[in-house]
């Protein structure tokens, strides 16, 4: 007998009839390969779905400012049409920088001069509060002279650097101020040394999206510094739909306005030109552009 057959007749069998898949090793048994036990069942948890901002939404959330008439007629604001003539000036611009906005489907409209002392802060400021006027229009005011901030002044308001709120370290319900049911004031409180490097920053370009994304406003004003005087408005031009040129009666010369216009060409449209300080009261103070 060979070694083979001696093998496999001490096994009991030949190995043409071996159970296959049983070790010759495994210990006797049922002759079942046990299974692996299963991974216990973990619960995932799901958190409450939370309801959606809606702009309403956030409009409500945001905190009043507390106003005082009589200190912002004493600034040259008004609120109220029937406050002072010339608000039925604003009331005309208002109307027809609306027509036009909404024509073009824009929202963000900056409010420059060419230099400083032509009286844009107070341009914007009324403009934003005739706009606030129309009960179906939101508008938000932004202060984004941020050299020399004016707008807090003007409304007798305390508030904090808007910086802060522009590079994202607040949040916009944090600084944002509401006037009434339609008027949201983005005011600043500290001059900010690198403006333009502020405005250039691509947060900047976050928070005037979300802005427009979360508020849904109909017009934002934007309070620039003067044109001519540094790069901060060429550094926001990409990010505007439109541009109302402030001139002052007294001072601006036609050389002024030209230099401006040629900044803008190519680069924003520009809307018209508001006659500050007219020294002929029956001389036409608004010459709106092509665009």
């Amino acid at each position: 007998m060979s070694s083979e057959d001696d093998f496999s007749g001490r096994l009991g069998q030949t190995p043409s009839t071996r159970p296959t898949g049983i070790s010759l090793f495994r210990p006797r048994g049922t002759g079942i390969v046990p299974q692996p036990p299963e991974p216990p069942v973990l619960e995932v948890y799901t958190p409450p779905a939370l309801p959606q901002q809606t702009p309403d939404r956030m409009w409500e959330s945001l905190g009043f400012a507390s106003l005082d008439r009589e200190k912002l007629a004493g600034n040259g604001l008004f609120a109220d049409a029937a406050q002072n003539p010339a608000t039925a000036a604003f009331d005309i611009l208002r109307t027809r920088l609306l027509q036009a906005m909404a024509e073009r489907g824009w929202k963000r409209i900056a409010i420059t001069s060419p230099t400083h002392g032509c009286g844009k802060s107070l341009v914007a400021a009324n403009l934003a509060l005739s706009l606030a006027r129309l009960p179906s229009c939101r508008t938000v005011l932004m202060d984004l002279e941020l050299r020399q901030p004016d707008l807090a002044t003007l409304f007798g308001q305390s508030v904090g650097p808007l910086r802060d709120m522009l590079t994202g370290a607040q949040p916009l319900e944090a600084h944002l101020r509401r006037v009434g049911r339609n008027l949201a004031l983005a005011l600043n409180g500290a001059p900010v040394r690198a403006a333009a490097e502020t405005l250039l920053d691509p947060r900047t370009e976050d928070t005037l999206g979300a802005i427009i994304n979360q508020l849904d406003p109909d017009v934002m004003v934007i309070d620039m510094p003067p044109a001519l005087g540094n790069d901060d408005v060429i550094s926001m031009l990409p990010r505007l739909d439109a541009v109302l040129l402030v001139a002052d009666g007294t001072r601006t010369t036609a050389e002024d306005i030209r230099a401006c216009e040629r900044l803008f060409e190519g680069r924003v449209p520009l809307m018209g030109v508001v006659l500050n300080r007219a020294k002929d009261s029956t001389a036409r103070r608004y010459r709106y552009g092509k665009k």
